[in-house]
């Protein structure tokens, strides 16, 4: 990587805001850039097993599809705990590969990246 890092916040659950943060993390991934997304609050909702291979739009793969290639680019997929718990998902099955981690998390990310962008 050229240095440079991108994270990308997930906030939505809303069909079209999916694609953004996953297409261009993979595009920063292509560019050189080191990339992270970092799903919270209502974001979380898109990584129950099932909810993301349902939403599809245009022609575009499914969000699940966009989701595994990311993933299989390298690209780390973040989930905060506090979003989990405010859903009050303590034992919660999400999509595998993602990885659930504290609030601080995010803090660091957004102090750590050159730039953030959110959806």
């Amino acid at each position: 990587m050229n240095g440079k890092s991108i994270l990308y916040v997930q906030t939505s659950d809303e069909p079209e805001r999916q694609y953004s943060p996953l297409v261009l993390a993979q595009t920063a991934k292509a560019m050189d850039i080191d990339p992270t997304i970092y799903y919270l609050g209502k974001g979380l909702k898109i990584l129950l097993p099932g909810t993301a291979e349902k939403m599809k739009l245009g022609t575009f793969p499914s969000v699940m599809e966009m989701i595994t290639s990311t993933l299989e680019m390298g690209i780390e997929i973040y989930v905060c705990e506090a979003s989990k718990q405010m859903f009050g998902w303590e034992t919660v099955e999400l999509i595998p590969g993602v990885k659930i981690v504290g609030a601080a998390t995010l803090n660091d990310l957004v102090l750590d990246a050159d730039a953030t962008m959110w959806f």
